[in-house]
C-alpha cells in the first residue's frame, strides 16, 4: 500500500517500522510534525516533548543505552542546544539504534540564521544521511537505525524544510520489532572520563574508516548515466532541482549517505566527464571535500551559498537559461507578519513600546511579532533563552559605565521553559536588576501548540503536572513577582511602573490563553470565555486608535473614515475597547 506523506510524517512512519520505541523532542519548525505523527502510535510506543533539545537528546541516549531504538528530532538550531551531549555520545556509540533528526531550514522560512548542519556530522565523526522526497525519508530512517547498531554510533538525518513539509508517495510496511537488546554493565563503554575517551577516540576514528568503506557501496550513493559529458553530484532535495534543471542532458551522482562522502565513487563518476557540478543547499559541504580530493568540479562560483534553491534557479546559474515567469497584473498589498485577534501578548507589547528609552530584550516567540508596527517593542533577538541573559548583561555594562537605562527581557513561557530558566538562575544569582516578563499563554504557540511544563499534558494527551513558572520564580529567591491579566491595558501599565521602581530583580507574569488555543476545563475554570466587540458606528470618530493596536480582526473603512471589526476573527479581548476614547466599542 502507498500513501502521500510528507517527509515528517515519514520519517514518523519509518522510525514505527523500524520497531522504534522511545521518541523525544522540543518543536521547532521544520521538524515538529514527527513527533507529533509518532504520537499516533503511542499505543505500542513512548514520546514526549522535552523541555528542550539537549534533554530531548540525552533521554534518547539513556533509551538506546538500555537497549531500545531511539530518535531524537529537532530543527537546526536546535543542535547548537544538544551539541554538548551528542558530541560525547558519538565516542561512547550505542545499544539500541539511535537517530538524530537535523531539520535544516535554508531561506529561514522560521529561523533566526541559516546555518547547514552537515558541518556536525563531520565534526562529531558519525555518518549522515540526507533524503531527497518521502519515500527516501522513510527508508533512510529505517537504514539509519541499522547502520547505528552495526558500527556503534548515533546516526543523523538531516533533512531541510522542502522535504519536510512536500509530499510524496510512499510504500507502507509491517512494524517489525527487534528484541530488546540486553543492557550490560560496561563503564569502559559508557562512562566518559578523561582515561576512557582517550580510549575510545581512538574506537573512533577506526569505525570513521569503515564509514568511509561502507558509503562507497551505500545503496543511496548511485550514478545515473544519460550519457551526457556534463555530470551533477547533489544531495537533498537539491537532487531533485537539478533533475528537473537538466533533465537527460546530464549524468547524476545521488549522495544519500552524505558523510562521510563516496570520494571514490565520486571520482570514478567523473573521470568520464568534461565538466561537474555540485548543486548543494547551503555551505560547499561537499565540493570543498572534492576539490580537497582532486576532483575538480563547479559549485558555489556560480551557485549562491545563501538561501534556498528550486529547478529555476539552478537552470539560470547552471545553464545561463533565463527562465520566463508569469506576470502578475493584479497588484498585490504587502502586509507585515502580526499578532493574531486577540493575542494576550498584545496588551503587555503595546504598553512595553510605549515606555520611552527603555531597552528591550526579546526572545523566540510569536510576541517576536512585537518589534515591528505599531508595537515598535523589541530591540535584539539572538536564540532561545537569551533574552534575560542578554538583559542581564546590558545592565551590567550600564551600571559599570554609571548609565540609568531601563533594560527588560521578554520571553514566553515554553521558551522559559527551555532554556529561560537557567538564564533567570544567572540573573538572581548576580544580583541583576533587569526587569523580567515571562509570557504565559498556556501553550507552545508559534509552532502550533505543542504541550510543554506548563499546559498540564504531555504530547500522548495525559494529564500532567502543571509546573508554576510563578512557583519556579518564587523558588529561585525572588520577592517582587506579579502576575497579571494582558488582556488588561491599566494592569500591564501600573506592573510596569512598578517593575521599574524596584531596585532588585523584579519578574512580571502575564497569564492567559493563546487566542488560537482549544480551551481545557481548567482554562475554562480560570478564565471563562469571551463575548465579541462591535462598533457603534454612531460614535466612532475615525480616529483609529483601535487600528494602532495592530489587531487583524479591526477594519477602517477610508471612505467612511469609521471603523468596524470582523466578528469571525474577534475574539473578545477589548483591548481596542479600553483605547477608544469615545466608548464606541462594546461587547
Amino acid at each position: 500500500m502507498k500513501k502521500l506523506l510528507t517527509g515528517n510524517e515519514a520519517i514518523a512512519r519509518g522510525f514505527y517500522e523500524a520497531g522504534g520505541k522511545v521518541a523525544s523532542a522540543y518543536p521547532g519548525t521544520p521538524s515538529t510534525e514527527i513527533l507529533e505523527n509518532i504520537s499516533r502510535y503511542k499505543d505500542e510506543l513512548y514520546c514526549e516533548w522535552a523541555p528542550n533539545e539537549k534533554v530531548a537528546v540525552e533521554t534518547c541516549i539513556g533509551a538506546s543505552m538500555a537497549g531500545a531504538r531511539a530518535l531524537a528530532a529537532m530543527k537546526h538550531v536546535g543542535l547548537n542546544v544538544a551539541a554538548d551531549p551528542m558530541f560525547t555520545f558519538a565516542y561512547t556509540g550505542v545499544n539500541g539504534g539511535y537517530v538524530l533528526v537535523s531539520a535544516d531550514d535554508p531561506y529561514m522560512h522560521s529561523s533566526q540564521n541559516e546555518q547547514d548542519n552537515r558541518h556536525y556530522a563531520r565534526a562529531m565523526k558519525i555518518c549522515m544521511f540526507e533524503p531527497s522526497d518521502s519515500q527516501e525519508a522513510k527508508d533512510m530512517t529505517m537504514k539509519a537505525f541499522e547502520i547505528s547498531e552495526k558500527y556503534d554510533l548515533p546516526v543523523m538525518l538531516r533533512t531541510t524544510t522542502r522535504v519536510c513539509h512536500s509530499k510524496s508517495l510512499v510504500e507502507i510496511g509491517e512494524r517489525v520489532l527487534p528484541e530488546m537488546r540486553p543492557y550490560v554493565k560496561n563503564r569502559m563503554k559508557y562512562d566518559a572520563i578523561p582515561a576512557i575517551s582517550r580510549l575510545l577516540h581512538t574506537k573512533v576514528e577506526k569505525r570513521a574508516k569503515a564509514l568511509a568503506e561502507y558509503s562507497e557501496s551505500c545503496e543511496f550513493n548511485y550514478a545515473i548515466d544519460n550519457g551526457a559529458k556534463i555530470g551533477v553530484v547533489a544531495s537533498g532535495i537539491a537532487f531533485q532541482y537539478a533533475r528537473e534543471a537538466f533533465g537527460d542532458s546530464a549524468n547524476y551522482f545521488k549522495v544519500g549517505f552524505s558523510y562521510p562522502l563516496p570520494i571514490e565513487s565520486i571520482r570514478k563518476f567523473a573521470s568520464s566527464l568534461d565538466t561537474l557540478y555540485v548543486v548543494e543547499e547551503l555551505d560547499p559541504f561537499m565540493e570543498d571535500q572534492l576539490k580537497a580530493a582532486g576532483i575538480p568540479c563547479i559549485g558555489k562560483k556560480k551557485l549562491p551559498i545563501e538561501g534556498e534553491f528550486n529547478p529555476t534557479l539552478v537552470r539560470e546559474c547552471l545553464l545561463g537559461e533565463k527562465v520566463e515567469h508569469l506576470d502578475v497584473k493584479t497588484p498585490l498589498v504587502g502586509r507585515a507578519p502580526t499578532l493574531c485577534a486577540g493575542c494576550p501578548h498584545r496588551g503587555m507589547v503595546l504598553e512595553l513600546g510605549k515606555v520611552k528609552d527603555l531597552i528591550i530584550s526579546g526572545d523566540i516567540g510569536c510576541y517576536a511579532l512585537g518589534g515591528g508596527e505599531p508595537y515598535n517593542a523589541k530591540d535584539c533577538t539572538i536564540c532561545m533563552g537569551a533574552s534575560i541573559s542578554m538583559a542581564h548583561g546590558m545592565n551590567k555594562a550600564f551600571e559599570q559605565y554609571g548609565k540609568d537605562r531601563k533594560v527588560v527581557s521578554i520571553i514566553g513561557d515554553s521558551t522559559f521553559f527551555h532554556t529561560g530558566i537557567v538564564s533567570l538562575e544567572g540573573l538572581v544569582y548576580n544580583k541583576g536588576k533587569a526587569l523580567t516578563i515571562i509570557l504565559d499563554n498556556r501553550i507552545t504557540g508559534m509552532t502550533g501548540h505543542q504541550d510543554n511544563p506548563g499546559s498540564g499534558y504531555t504530547l500522548m494527551g495525559e494529564p500532567t503536572a502543571d509546573i508554576s513558572i510563578e512557583a519556579i520564580v518564587r523558588a529561585f529567591g525572588v520577592k517582587n513577582i506579579k502576575v497579571v491579566n494582558p488582556l488588561d491595558l491599566k494592569e500591564c501599565r501600573e506592573a510596569l511602573k512598578w517593575g521599574f521602581a524596584q531596585e532588585e530583580t523584579a519578574v512580571i507574569i502575564t497569564r492567559y490563553p493563546c487566542a488560537l488555543k482549544k480551551y481545557t476545563q481548567q482554562d475554562i475554570d480560570e478564565f471563562g470565555k469571551l463575548s465579541k466587540c462591535t462598533v457603534d458606528q454612531s460614535k466612532c470618530i475615525g480616529c483609529q486608535a483601535c487600528v494602532r493596536t495592530g489587531c487583524p480582526a479591526i477594519l477602517f473603512d477610508r471612505k467612511t473614515n469609521l471603523a468596524n471589526i470582523d466578528s469571525i476573527q474577534c475574539t473578545g479581548c477589548e483591548i481596542c475597547k479600553q483605547v477608544c476614547a469615545v466608548g464606541a466599542i462594546g461587547k
